[in-house]
């Protein structure tokens, strides 16, 4: 048994179908039925890629694969249950009819701009605008 104090791991996952952001509305606390990016807790023994294509499937019914590594987030109190660490991945929507399902009350294609408007749950403002910055210096890898 580890005697510190560790933080969870979790993953997140962006989505962008033609000029649409894939999001969740969190069925369950915190946050709950606010809007955030579809991921979730890593598994014992499991990759953060596998983990991030899992949670999205499982929420979104979208089968993904990634792209890019967006960043590490890991301000201690990006979540209120406790310290956690999420990788964000960008992924690439291969096949699925989007729908909410495990712990998504729903899932739904925003346009971009609507997206800059939302409260987003944790720090997945920050997120989003970490994106839109690596998209816009990277406009000819993220297509």
């Amino acid at each position: 048994m580890c005697k510190y104090k560790l933080p969870s791991l979790t993953v997140d996952g962006i989505i962008q179908i033609d000029d649409r952001i894939v999001l969740i509305k969190r069925k369950n606390p915190p946050f709950k039925d606010s809007w955030a990016f579809p991921g979730g807790f890593v598994e014992y023994g499991e990759t953060t890629e596998n983990a991030v294509m899992r949670e999205i499937y499982e929420e979104t019914n979208l089968k993904t694969k990634i792209k890019h590594l967006l960043g590490v987030y890991s301000d201690p109190n990006r979540d209120p249950r406790g310290h956690t660490v999420s990788v964000v991945y960008i992924l690439k929507y291969i096949d699925g009819i989007l729908k909410g399902s495990d712990d998504a009350k729903e899932a739904k294609l925003f346009k971009i701009e609507e997206v800059k408007d939302l409260d987003l749950a944790f720090d997945h403002k920050k997120i989003f605008e970490d994106y839109l910055l690596f998209k816009k210096e990277n406009e000819k890898i993220i297509k």
